[in-house]
């Protein structure tokens, strides 16, 4: 079985044989599981199907969050686009509504796909939804996009962290907003090569992003930074389709990331110790949901 244990492991490979790093993990991944790779792209059809019905309830039925934090957000802003004429580009604004309205299901215990954990949920779908129809591309296409993403994610997991208690907010929505630029500079065309230049800024860009839910909910400040993190993947890989390339490589700016992790204090790791979660404003939210609880 080949093991790949790095970023540049991926992109040598998929280089070599002039194949895109999603076909290069789906093989790898039905080699793993010794199932074929019909039946791994299937289980990600299925991933996919969840994800475009999430952005479709969210946007169609918005419900308020568990903690009545957010809610609608995602509509309003996808109305806006259709209605305005956006400061930013009805493209990177219509990927951050349904990135909210994706992160808004999940609030209000709808279902989604964890991608890679349930605070970045609407990153990975938002963004790729928008790029399927501006692109013009089919589900299949789609499908490779997210066994790309998948390959980043394995990586990152592996050196560094996807989770929030453990390396802050850089190590969801800045995971989920690397993984989604590399697929998305795939599906346009871009190289293997490009790709990792494209996670690699968009890390770059979020290295310290702490994790700080008011209440300890996975609504405030989580909605805003999937938003945060759907347009910083399109800058990014706007900018790597450019030729524009990150000095540092990618695979050093995760190890990067697994460190400055390691060194934020526990109050800034999913504790709601600190930063927004102790606010005057995130206090008084708080006791509130809680008397309420009671």
């Amino acid at each position: 079985m080949v093991n790949f244990n790095s970023i540049e492991d991926l992109i040598i490979e998929s280089e070599r044989r002039l194949i895109s790093i999603g076909q290069l993990v789906k093989e790898w991944e039905a080699e793993k599981k010794e199932i074929s790779i019909t039946e791994v792209e299937e289980k990600m059809r299925t991933n996919w199907g969840i994800m475009k019905e999430s952005i479709i309830l969210g946007i169609n039925n918005p419900q308020k969050s568990m903690g009545g934090l957010i809610g609608g957000e995602g509509r309003r802003l996808h109305d806006y686009c259709l209605t305005q004429k956006t400061l930013s580009g009805n493209l990177v604004n219509l990927a951050v509504a349904r990135a909210l309205a994706v992160l808004e299901v999940n609030a209000s215990m709808g279902k989604i796909v964890a991608a890679p954990t349930a605070g970045s949920s609407g990153i990975i779908p938002g963004v790729l939804l928008t790029m399927q129809e501006h692109l013009g591309v089919d589900d299949d296409r789609v499908i490779d996009a997210l066994f790309t993403s998948s390959g980043f994610g394995i990586i990152i997991a592996q050196k560094a962290s996807v989770s929030g208690a453990a390396g802050g907010c850089q190590a969801e929505c800045g995971s989920a907003a690397g993984m989604i630029a590399a697929s998305v500079v795939e599906l346009s065309g871009g190289s293997p090569r490009q790709a990792g230049h494209a996670c690699a800024m968009v890390l770059k860009n979020i290295l310290g992003l702490i994790c700080d839910p008011v209440a300890g909910l996975v609504e405030v400040p989580c909605a805003k930074r999937n938003a945060l993190g759907a347009s910083l993947s399109l800058t990014c890989a706007d900018m790597a389709l450019a030729g524009i390339k990150s000095v540092i490589p990618i695979d050093e700016v995760i190890v990067t990331m697994g460190e400055v992790g390691r060194c934020l204090p526990e109050s800034l790791r999913e504790t709601s110790k600190g930063g927004l979660a102790v606010t005057p404003t995130g206090k008084k939210i708080a006791k509130k949901i809680f008397t309420e609880k009671k």
